[in-house]
């Protein structure tokens, strides 16, 4: 995509994110971090990667058996 704009284009692009990146409100890492840590926390016994997927609701098991004559 920005081989098809002129060298304008994409500087006029890049001011315009950075002028909503700037409307955002920042907050500090030490107080995001711990909020993010208690949410990953409070999700973890519903995550399938730290609990895993039973069998019979697994997507991806194969649906039939090899058999070699």
């Amino acid at each position: 995509m920005a081989r098809d704009m002129s060298d304008k284009d994409i500087l006029k692009m890049e001011i315009e994110q950075l002028q909503k990146e700037v409307k955002n409100t920042r907050e500090p890492v030490s107080k995001t971090a711990k909020e993010l840590c208690e949410f990953v926390e409070a999700q973890s016994a519903e995550d399938p990667l730290i609990k895993g997927v039973p069998e019979d609701k697994n997507p991806f098991k194969e649906k039939g058996g090899c058999i070699i004559t």
